[in-house]
């Protein structure tokens, strides 16, 4: 199957393409929805990429929980795709490369216990999470009870030798004002498969006095998704998404201290799109912070698309960047449809969100869970889509 997704012209910029290629195309007829897109380039050059299944027609496991993904990989350079492999019980999941071996650390199932894997053969199996001495890290309650862990493939960051990943426990189970920030973190070197060598901080819950008075009341406020970053002054940020209806704009800004034992609220920031998952890494040449995020612009259509639907509007992926992480400038609109639909129309039919992403020497390579043509709605994507932003630096430095 073909697709047309990409309106960024091969001459928008000059040196400046973006390619694109389909993953995976979910018929949404079987009420299966593809998220939570993960990638990573291996040492020899293979790119490895994993995504999970959601939805009323998604597989499930005895707890009636979401809980597969799948395993790809391409051998060149993302033209092409192969599926390699599924993992059961593997959610909301991030991989990482650390010294040789492929980690994929997420939750056992949606709102699961935290575990880990480790492949040594790149990517074709994979260690299973049996015990704590395997990978079991945070034991989650059953079902619905607490604790309820959740996260998404935000970054893996190592800072002052240890290494560190924003998650969040739903108790009460409430989606939104039910999450309760904090990170986990392990000393480099140690066997990352023994929950013994990782720590947990303490849970932060949104405080409303955080935020000014005038945003007014909010629907469903509860902060997710964090991105653990290094900041421009060295200290140690989990830079979250605010689930802020009817203020789509935001995100919030805690302090991760005394190596990963606590975490405590710095501010609020302007963080465009922050009203939806977000990925923020620091470009190691200009130290400037790059960030794929949703565009909600200020336009009727899409207040009244918030009102309703108590959403982020998804129908347009942008880069933005920053010199310290407060202040982002928008730098180029990267996907939009190109389907001829009126704005509301896009609004409700079209999503390209939580885009995953690295440097790729000159450029940035990316996966995006895309809803799109035939999806019933923004959220419930069908695609997962592969693209490469060449000479992406032209874009941060104009």
């Amino acid at each position: 199957m073909c697709v047309s997704l990409n309106v960024l012209s091969l001459d928008y910029i000059k040196g400046v393409t973006m390619q694109l290629t389909s993953l995976r195309i979910q018929d949404p007829a079987t009420k299966t929805y593809l998220g939570s897109p993960s990638l990573v380039r291996l040492r020899n050059g293979e790119l490895l990429a994993t995504h999970d299944y959601f939805g009323t027609g998604c597989p499930r496991n005895h707890e009636n929980e979401e809980h597969l993904s799948s395993v790809y990989r391409s051998c060149d350079d993302g033209r092409s795709w192969q599926n390699v492999t599924h993992i059961s019980g593997a959610y909301w999941s991030t991989l990482f490369v650390q010294n040789g071996a492929i980690y994929l650390l997420g939750t056992s199932q949606q709102y699961g216990s935290i575990v880990i894997r480790r492949s040594d053969d790149g990517g074709n199996t994979w260690t299973h999470p049996a015990d704590e001495q395997h990978g079991l890290l945070f034991r989650g309650g059953p079902y619905r009870n607490s604790p309820n862990y959740h996260c998404a493939p935000t970054p893996v960051v190592i800072y002052h030798g240890r290494i560190y990943k924003a998650f969040e426990d739903c108790t009460p189970f409430q989606w939104g004002v039910g999450f309760q920030s904090f990170v986990i973190s392990a000393a480099l070197g140690d066997d990352l498969l023994n929950a013994m060598n990782w720590r947990m901080s303490n849970k932060t819950r949104f405080d409303r006095g955080w935020v000014p008075d005038e945003w007014g009341q909010l629907t469903r406020a509860g902060v997710l998704e964090g991105n653990v970053v290094i900041a421009p002054s060295g200290e140690l940020w989990n830079v979250l998404r605010l689930h802020s209806s009817p203020v789509p704009n935001k995100a919030i800004v805690l302090r991760v201290e005394d190596d990963g034992l606590t975490q405590h609220f710095v501010q609020w920031v302007e963080m465009p799109g922050g009203f939806c998952k977000f990925t923020i890494r620091r470009d190691p040449h200009t130290q400037q912070y790059v960030m794929l995020g949703n565009t909600v612009p200020d336009l009727p259509e899409v207040n009244q698309f918030i009102k309703e639907y108590d959403l982020c509007p998804r129908n347009r992926l942008s880069l933005y960047a920053s010199a310290d992480l407060l202040t982002w400038r928008h730098c180029m609109t990267l996907l939009t449809d190109d389907l001829g639909l009126i704005e509301a129309e896009s609004l409700r039919r079209t999503g390209f969100q939580y885009a995953d992403w690295f440097f790729d020497g000159d450029d940035l390579s990316a996966l995006v869970r895309t809803a799109y043509n035939d999806a019933p709605n923004p959220h419930d994507s069908n695609m997962i889509t592969f693209h490469k932003i060449r000479n992406f630096r032209q874009l941060i430095s104009a």
